[in-house]
């Protein structure tokens, strides 16, 4: 999606008026950067919160947001960067709200449970194995703290700049740069712990 978008300036540029025309107040303008942005939004969202009706409701708070602030956006910041930190101030104020959680703190889930493999299908093992490493990822980023898979989803799903993880997370890029290779670091432990080569160890 963001490479398509790099590659087609007229797709650039009609999210650009739609962001003009929504200044304006033009509720068709709206639905348009809505539906650009949604899917991105919400996945940041859920990776963030980790649950889908948190997720929902942070979503449809965001958007409400957007229009009660849109006419204080600076036209010269990047639209995406502005929209990624409303959505991250008003995650970051429900998980203050929850007493005991922090965004800082990890989680564990505990292993996920095997699939069984289907005879009779010549791919099906390296299917197999592919789901498994996919699955094995999730739940190992799931488990870190919130600060660490926000910047794992803006630097490596989101394709953001360090310089604009920090816009949006509103953090020094020094703190970005220490953030990210933390939560490499943890990802890569995670990942060593759960691999099936370590259980006997």
């Amino acid at each position: 999606m963001i490479l398509a978008a790099a590659m087609n300036p007229e797709a650039f540029s009609g999210a650009q008026d739609a962001i003009v025309r929504m200044r304006r107040g033009d509720p068709d303008a709206l639905t348009a950067v809505i539906s650009r942005y949604q899917h991105r939004l919400y996945r940041y969202l859920l990776r963030l919160v980790r649950e889908p009706a948190a997720a929902d409701d942070l979503f449809q708070q965001t958007w409400l947001r957007v229009m009660e602030k849109i006419g204080r956006y600076d036209a010269r910041r990047n639209f995406e960067s502005w929209l990624f930190s409303v959505a991250h101030n008003l995650a970051v104020d429900a998980w203050r709200g929850k007493r005991g959680e922090s965004l800082d703190e990890t989680v564990d889930f505990g292993e996920a449970p095997d699939d069984r493999l289907h005879a009779g299908h010549p791919d099906a093992l390296e299917r197999l194995l592919d789901f498994e490493r996919g699955a094995m990822l999730a739940a190992c980023m799931q488990a870190l703290p919130g600060i660490h898979r926000e910047v794992l989803t803006l630097r490596y799903e989101e394709d953001m700049k360090l310089e604009e993880i920090a816009q949006v997370a509103g953090i020094p890029l020094s703190t970005v740069k220490s953030r990210l290779r933390r939560a490499l670091e943890g990802l890569r432990a995670a990942m060593e712990a759960r691999s099936p080569g370590r259980k006997g160890a």
